[in-house]
């Protein structure tokens, strides 16, 4: 009998680790990885919805426009509140969603398999980050179009999925083997790297740290001279294991140390 890894493409059936990869493998990993093809698959579904009942253009254009500028402010309080939390290893139903959703990325930025969110967390999130938006501009809308809210529901919704493989995809490069050639893109990528390799109490963003600028997390390393001593377990150490033991169960022990340079305890 298969089993659910013999079933996956050959491609995923190994680790993939992006330190270790070029531009051109990481672009064809990331369109093979389910979560992108899943992502793309719903965009087009919700742009099927939009074509079935179409809002008119201009909700349709401010809902697309509002859902992708909204994001990243859902990310920051997601990326900080939740992810970063120290609440859900604390419960045994929510210790294995928090190891997959960002421990396990912290303890190996550099894994990819691990870099992409997991679908059941990620759908959710933004359906319901997105959905409502466009629905009540839809609802706004004055011209007597009972249509609009779905269609630009429909919209919002393909411009966050799409907005999530974007972020995906520029997140997959801030780890990727390569300086960039780009300012922004460079940028970017060094404020994402102190976060994991110096400190993650901030630069919490991914495309844009303006976010961080408003709710004072933005920093660059000179402001932080001492490093993190959680920067890779986020906190969850030998001691919080022995009162929380179910991330340990999970991950075969505590980890220390750089990821590359470590042995489990």
């Amino acid at each position: 009998m298969k089993t659910a890894q013999s079933l996956r493409p050959a491609f995923w059936q190994r680790a993939h680790h992006l330190d270790k990869m070029t531009f051109r493998e990481l672009v064809v990993a990331y369109f093979q990885y389910p979560a992108i093809i899943a992502y793309l698959t719903l965009s087009v579904v919700a742009i099927g919805a939009w074509i079935w009942r179409p809002a008119p253009l201009a909700p349709t254009l401010l809902a697309m426009a509002a859902a992708s500028l909204v994001y990243p402010l859902i990310w920051y309080l997601l990326h900080r509140w939740v992810l970063h939390s120290r609440w859900m290893w604390k419960s045994k139903l929510l210790a294995s969603t928090w190891k997959r959703i960002h421990y396990d990325h912290h303890q190996d930025p550099n894994h990819l398999e691990v870099l992409f969110g997991a679908l059941h967390t990620t759908l959710p999130t933004i359906a319901l980050g997105v959905i409502p938006l466009g629905w009540a501009i839809g609802m706004g809308w004055d011209a007597g179009d009972h249509h609009a809210p779905f269609g630009a529901a429909a919209a919002a919704l393909a411009a966050g999925l799409l907005t999530t493989c974007f972020y995906e995809f520029v997140h997959c490069i801030q780890h990727l083997a390569y300086k960039p050639k780009s300012p922004w893109i460079a940028e970017m990528k060094r404020r994402h790297m102190a976060h994991h390799f110096h400190d993650e109490n901030g630069n919490y963003g991914i495309t844009t740290f303006f976010w961080d600028k408003v709710f004072g997390t933005f920093y660059d390393r000179p402001d932080r001279p001492v490093k993190s001593p959680t920067v890779f377990n986020l906190g969850y150490d030998e001691e919080v294991a022995k009162i929380y033991p179910w991330v340990a169960n999970l991950s075969g022990g505590v980890a220390t140390g750089h990821p590359r340079q470590r042995d489990r305890v």
